[in-house]
């Protein structure tokens, strides 16, 4: 069945279907859509919504859901999830599961309401305190917005942590239509949550240890677990890829503009392809550098909706093996396609005249 869903509508249908029944969260644009969507549909599956006083209270309250074994989610944008970063610490360090939805919007500060992609560190570096991950997947349409949410309520439920969905707000606010899974998913047992009963009555949630000997047990068993989802749970899309002269990277709006962009520039004699990022965290590095050893590729061109965050991942997987030249736009602008073939070009023409291997950058 298809509806036409705006992309913050569509994370919300995905997360009811795949068995998710609370919804904590405090209002802010350009996440407004998934409050207010959450406010209507939730309670008619029997489920519990709560707009919370500000957006600290909002994430201890999916930590309390999560303790008691329920699937359970919230939504902000970049400020929002500043004040929540000590909460997912929190989370990850008690191990519990939940699905965070990051719609990001301009910055710093309080910044503007148009789409970025600035909160590429914040999320998949951690922005909290302490040795802890969380599992990060970066939609490029409505149904992904639909598709990526289901997926990561199994992800977090899977590896017991948190996982965002980290989108733009272009992708939160663009009308697509939605194909939306007939059967909905049931959500597995948890054997360690702290439901009330006496059988869970022993169960303790817990990410405090004062003994150092204890805690650092705890964390190399963290690290244990991240190492397995680094393994298990990378995702990306190759487009025109094998066999490109030029590799574009992306995310998102934009590596959905990329698809476009390498279109043109083949009609222009350019063989460019495309490395989509879905998981973020764990970031593709493999595939990447396997990708740059190509021995026709010439470079990497990396587009993203900040002054380069992303990039930096890019470089420790390609590790100098091929010249990169990162174009940015910020501030809620985005690139059109032309506009990312031009930059394409110039790239192309410091290559013939260089031949060298340094980073080329151009920003507007």
């Amino acid at each position: 069945m298809k509806e036409l869903l705006k992309g913050n509508v569509a994370a919300v249908k995905g997360a009811i279907l795949a068995g998710c029944r609370s919804f904590y969260g405090y209002p802010i644009t350009p996440a407004g859509e998934i409050l207010e969507a959450a406010a209507i549909y939730f309670p008619k599956v029997g489920g519990t919504f709560l707009q919370a006083e500000s957006e600290i209270a909002a994430i201890n309250m999916v930590y309390g859901a999560a303790a008691a074994g329920e699937r359970t989610m919230t939504a902000s944008s970049g400020p929002g999830c500043s004040l929540m970063q000590e909460g997912i610490s929190y989370l990850a360090g008690a191990e519990l599961p939940c699905v965070i939805v990051d719609i990001v919007r301009g910055g710093p500060g309080l910044g503007n309401l148009g789409p970025e992609q600035g909160d590429y560190k914040q999320m998949v570096k951690g922005g909290g305190h302490g040795n802890y991950r969380t599992i990060v997947l970066a939609p490029d349409s409505a149904q992904e917005m639909c598709d990526l949410t289901m997926r990561a309520f199994d992800l977090a439920d899977r590896f017991r942590n948190p996982v965002v969905v980290l989108a733009d707000g272009f992708i939160g606010q663009m009308m697509e239509a939605v194909e939306l899974p007939r059967i909905a998913t049931a959500p597995p047992a948890k054997p360690w949550a702290v439901q009330g009963t006496r059988q869970t009555r022993r169960n303790l949630i817990n990410s405090l240890y004062l003994l150092p000997e204890e805690l650092e047990k705890h964390v190399r068993k963290l690290e244990h677990k991240y190492q397995e989802i680094s393994r298990a749970a990378v995702m990306y899309e190759k487009y025109h890829a094998d066999g490109a002269e030029i590799i574009a990277v992306g995310y998102g709006i934009v590596a959905r503009i990329l698809k476009t962009t390498v279109q043109q520039a083949r009609k222009r004699g350019i063989k460019l392809g495309l490395l989509r990022l879905i998981s973020l965290w764990p970031f593709p590095a493999e595939t990447l550098s396997a990708l740059a050893c190509q021995p026709q590729l010439r470079g990497l061109f990396v587009a993203e909706l900040s002054t380069g965050q992303m990039v930096e991942d890019v470089r420790l997987a390609v590790r100098d093996k091929r010249p990169i030249h990162l174009f940015g736009r910020v501030g809620g602008m985005v690139p059109t396609a032309e506009e990312l073939v031009d930059q394409v070009e110039i790239f192309l023409q410091e290559l013939n005249g260089e031949n060298g291997r340094r980073t080329a950058y151009a920003r507007l």
